[in-house]
């Protein structure tokens, strides 16, 4: 009997690999208005900072206590609706064209495709809708018992060990044992890396950022 042939699945990070820059920040803004926002960042700067430079699980609270105190009591049905808005226009300003390329080279071989981000899986799944994307992975925001955001994570950040467990959870529904493509530009993307068969730096640093060791996918 002849071997069945694996499938092929290839995984990609949003901010900074699909597109350019972050994107929560900017999707923040819009949720609860710029001045708000930048006034929340402020008070709790040394927070984000320690979480920007150690990363980890400093960086996941500092995450969580700034969607806290932006996001707590409002309506979820009415976040879905201004991130559905904001990420259509960030998608469309600030795709990266060669990364998207990619991507499409892969759906025209037949690979299945999906996205693992840190960024709110609310708004994830619409750029994977947008995209052709077969699947969206992100961060799961927490709601209470009348449908308001609480600000809280469900479940962790999706970042890091994270991100790859839920990755491999996403896998393991699909059944075999595919082989794995990843394309990230960040060190919480690293753990994703580590678990693919073909793994790519499409960091803007290349040689100089925290992914090096990685090759750049084919073109880049």
């Amino acid at each position: 009997m002849p071997e069945t042939a694996r499938e092929v699945v290839a995984a990609f990070d949003l901010d900074g690999t699909l597109t350019d820059g972050g994107s929560v920040f900017r999707w923040l803004g819009r949720v609860a208005g710029p001045a708000r926002t930048y006034r929340a960042a402020l008070a709790l700067a040394l927070p984000l900072a320690l979480g920007a430079l150690r990363s980890g699980p400093t960086a996941d609270s500092a995450k969580e206590r700034l969607f806290t105190r932006l996001l707590e009591g409002r309506p979820v049905d009415e976040v879905a609706t201004t991130s559905r808005a904001f990420i259509v226009e960030h998608l469309e300003r600030h795709a990266r064209a060669e990364v998207v390329a990619r991507l499409r080279w892969h759906q025209a071989q037949g690979h299945a495709t999906v996205i693992v981000s840190a960024s709110p899986e609310l708004y994830v799944e619409v750029v994977a809708q947008r995209l052709g994307i077969d699947g969206a992975i992100g961060t799961r925001l927490a709601t209470d018992t009348v449908g308001h955001l609480t600000g809280r994570y469900e479940g962790r950040n999706c970042r890091g060990a994270e991100k790859a467990r839920r990755l491999e959870e996403w896998l393991a529904a699909r059944g075999g044992d595919p082989v794995l493509y990843a394309y990230g530009n960040s060190r919480g993307d690293r753990r994703m890396l580590e678990r693919a068969d073909a793994p790519f730096n499409v960091g803007r640093l290349g040689r100089l950022g925290r992914l090096r060791h990685y090759p750049r996918p084919p073109g880049a």
